[in-house]
């Protein structure tokens, strides 16, 4: 038997296909529609010579045609490299080029910055517009069979990064993505009445298995937010019945701060799911006690597919705390100092490696543990609590943003001699972007010119708010800048 991961949409309309498997607002798609769907972009594909294993990029927003695009490429025997729609040329080039992207199915609306990238990495590029899109797919014959994938075929290419150099692409294999959409849909209870909002990317890993492909791996119905605000999650969970919300620590501070969030009718949320940065224990609380529900929190990374410990349903709940690891799952503290140590993880849900890395996958991966960057404690029941984030990674409302990319840029302007990208305490967001500055001998420039220039050129999410201007930045015997003696100021410039 296959073991691609397209078979749990196969397998989901065989049984149900009449049952709504995807809600955009007054637009609803069948499992067979989509099941169907989905066999028509293999066929695409297969008319514009994509052979399995080929990679096809998604630059799609939370729309049903992310959803066909995705188990289209998966049919057909590709491997999916999912795309914020909100990167811009020079990024889409990236994304295009270092995976060799035969094809790029992109949302019409970021056409320009799609088409732009993707002529520059040689890539072909099919913009997804409403009713053209459906022209276009319907013409090119079906594929009904799911191509043969092996366990350890690589399904989805997640690219993330560390401080240093260009983002890595953590390949994940069809077994390690559909063990874990096993484990999210046991833990979430999604089954077919699972009515799932779907207000997390799904070109992030978080809602793409826990969201989407457990959703339709359980046969429950996902409803979809394109771009999320609170008081249409509020309006969606009211109107659909949701009875599984999964979200960022942000999304549920922000429907929390909504002025007449208690006259909503939420009393169909069952389990509330947190995950990609650490809840602060007030938020959770005053959720709870709003609501009427509770939220489990759990932790993973794109390199864990990627479930690794959760909050378990079923045992104590214990807030702050990241949960215990999941079946099939191992997690310890290396190097351990004090009580504390880096997360270390082995199991079924740890990625095969990254694309064409072998040093970066050496660097990670030491005695078949995974190691995470993430530093942590473990407590006598075995609850893991995150202390610290090794990596300098600045998590911003959820996004990762990864400060050498932004440097980068920040150098390219030519009043800037020195750069320094840090993560800047945000009530809200948990991190803003911060940077600090040494401008060249003579040079003029002020914050808000530095501010439109990174702006242009890197998605909404990653630049800088807050710059402020220093005469040098700090720096060890070796001449490196050494972020932790940056000082902030209280206020932006």
């Amino acid at each position: 038997m296959s073991a691609n991961l397209a078979s749990i949409l196969v397998d989901s309309a065989s049984s149900r296909g009449d049952a709504t498997a995807l809600k955009l607002d007054d637009a609803e798609v069948s499992y067979g529609m989509l099941d169907g769907a989905s066999a028509h972009v293999a066929g695409l594909l297969r008319e514009r010579g994509v052979q399995p294993g080929d990679r096809v990029g998604i630059m799609l927003p939370n729309v049903p045609y992310f959803a066909v695009c995705y188990y289209g490429v998966l049919r057909a025997g590709a491997v999916v490299v999912p795309m914020n729609v909100l990167l811009k040329g020079r990024e889409v080039a990236f994304y295009c080029s270092d995976p060799e992207s035969k094809l790029l199915f992109a949302w019409h609306d970021f056409a320009e910055a799609a088409q732009a990238g993707a002529d520059q990495a040689g890539t072909e590029c099919i913009l997804v517009k409403p009713g053209e899109f459906e022209e276009l797919v319907g013409s090119a014959p079906p594929v009904a069979d799911v191509a043969d994938r092996a366990e350890d075929d690589t399904a989805v290419i997640l690219y993330t990064s560390g401080t240093t150099g260009k983002p890595k692409g953590a390949e994940l294999t069809h077994t390690n993505l559909r063990r874990n959409v096993e484990v999210a849909t046991g833990l979430f209870d999604l089954g077919e009445d699972a009515v799932t909002l779907g207000a997390l990317p799904l070109f992030h890993s978080f809602g793409q298995t826990c969201g989407l492909n457990a959703t339709i791996s359980g046969g429950g119905t996902l409803t979809l937010i394109p771009r999320f605000d609170p008081v249409k999650a509020l309006e969606i969970i009211q109107r659909d019945k949701v009875t599984i919300f999964e979200g960022v620590p942000t999304m549920y501070a922000a429907i929390l701060n909504v002025p007449d969030a208690g006259d909503y009718d939420t009393s169909s949320l069952q389990i509330c799911v947190s995950g990609g940065a650490a809840m602060p224990v007030e938020i959770m609380r005053g959720f709870e006690e709003k609501f009427g529900c509770k939220v489990l929190e759990g932790y993973g990374l794109s390199e864990t597919s990627p479930v690794a410990s959760f909050n378990h349903p079923d045992r104590e709940r214990k807030p702050g705390s990241i949960g215990t690891p999941v079946d099939g799952v191992e997690m310890k503290l290396a190097d351990e100092d004090s009580g504390v140590g880096e997360i270390a993880i082995r199991g079924h849900n740890v990625m095969k490696g990254y694309w064409r890395n072998p040093e970066a996958t050496t660097d990670v991966m030491r005695d078949g543990w995974f190691h995470t960057g993430d530093m942590a404690r473990v407590d006598d029941d075995g609850y893991f609590f995150i202390v610290d984030r090794k990596k300098d990674m600045i998590i911003r409302g959820g996004y990762n943003v990864y400060p050498r990319e932004i440097e980068e840029v920040l150098y390219e302007h030519p009043a800037v001699r020195e750069a320094a990208v840090v993560g800047v305490p945000h009530d809200e967001l948990g991190e803003e972007v911060g940077a600090a500055v040494a401008l060249k001998e003579g040079a003029t420039a002020d914050p808000d010119e530095l501010r439109a220039f990174v702006k242009d050129q890197v998605a909404a999410y990653k630049y800088p708010r807050q710059i402020w201007f220093v005469d040098e930045l700090p720096k060890g015997p070796t001449g490196k800048i050494l972020k932790r003696e940056i000082d902030v100021p209280a206020q932006g410039s």
